[in-house]
């Protein structure tokens, strides 16, 4: 298989959109992502996968420290912002939660410690001990096939 079949079918897997975030002496980094999973409920941990290449990648290093917001269906702007997408300047707040830099609305924050690194190919996982959490009551952003999606309720047949 070539590498554009092995990306086309990682695609078919729909996501949410996540942007990780993370604060280095004062200036806040971030970057979109969908490789982001749960790993344990006691103690409470995620994982997050950071390309080699992703600058934010020796920031989380750094920190030791990162925040993930899952965005909320209204915010596929800042999932572009952060993905290099819109290339003019865009001004972004940052709240606080555990002292960690993230995104007002999101469906999610989740403020993290890094746990433990893990390098698998080109790639690095972050292990992050849960330290606080806020939630919002919205819709979720999705990403499939490429494209940006929003979920739709099913219809149940009677």
């Amino acid at each position: 298989m070539d590498d554009r079949q092995f990306r086309t079918a990682m695609g078919k897997f729909a996501t949410g959109v996540t942007v990780i975030t993370t604060d280095v002496e004062g200036d806040v980094h971030g970057m979109t992502a969908n490789a982001f999973m749960s790993v344990s409920l006691s103690p409470k941990l995620v994982v997050i996968s950071i390309g080699e290449n992703a600058r934010i990648l020796e920031k989380i290093k750094q920190s030791k420290t990162f925040s993930v917001n899952i965005l909320a269906a209204d915010q596929q702007e800042l999932s572009m912002i952060f993905a290099g997408q819109i290339k003019e300047h865009r001004e972004v707040v940052f709240d606080r939660l555990d002292g960690k830099p993230v995104l007002a609305g999101a469906v999610a924050q989740i403020a993290c410690e890094v746990s433990a690194v893990h390098v698998e190919g080109d790639h690095t996982l972050f292990i992050g001990k849960v330290t606080d959490i806020h939630l919002e009551d919205a819709e979720p952003l999705i990403f499939y096939s490429g494209r940006y999606r929003a979920l739709t309720e099913e219809k149940t047949l009677v």
